[in-house]
């Protein structure tokens, strides 16, 4: 059984629905399922920035990371996710769902730009994509993993050799 939602996409000039969209996007009940993910993020942690971005110097949590940080709990608790995507002239679209062991379920659609139609920039749109889709729907949110941003010291770098240079608390 599926709910059929209407979801309307409203003109912020005017405030009045301009589109009318029809999708299907969850199973009919959710008792289930809202019941095990609860407990499942209960025991989730944030996924660590272990990847760093090249272009802006940032660290993030790339997808594997976020799949080591959710999948071991959604299993724990009857829920798996699957993923997936389509294409349509000009649009790209990645989809997750995230299904209950009940046959209860939900998703999401998130749609994607692509600036090339490369195999290499189509690789990178699903997994960025992927990665976002699965942190979205499962609640999961990257965290500072040196430790620095849930301790209230500031930090400071030794002068010593770069080999050598470590982050010690700074007293204040």
């Amino acid at each position: 059984m599926e709910d059929k939602t209407s979801s309307q996409i409203v003109n912020p000039s005017t405030n009045e629905p301009s589109v009318k969209h029809t999708e299907i996007w969850k199973s009919e009940t959710l008792d289930k399922l809202a019941t095990a993910l609860s407990k499942a993020q209960s025991e989730m942690k944030g996924a660590a920035k272990k990847s760093v971005n090249p272009f802006f110097k940032s660290g993030y949590a790339d997808l594997h990371t976020v799949i080591e940080s959710s999948f071991p709990s959604l299993t724990k608790y009857g829920l798996s996710v699957i993923q997936g995507n389509e294409s349509k002239p000009g649009e790209f679209f990645v989809t997750t769902m995230l299904l209950h062991e009940s046959g209860q379920w939900i998703k999401s659609k998130l749609k994607m730009p692509i600036e090339k139609a490369t195999a290499q920039s189509v690789g990178s749109v699903i997994t960025y994509g992927r990665r976002y889709g699965l942190s979205a729907i499962t609640g999961i949110a990257q965290y500072d993993d040196d430790g620095n941003a849930a301790s209230s010291k500031t930090t400071k770098t030794t002068d010593v050799a770069p080999h050598h240079r470590k982050t010690v608390p700074e007293h204040t």
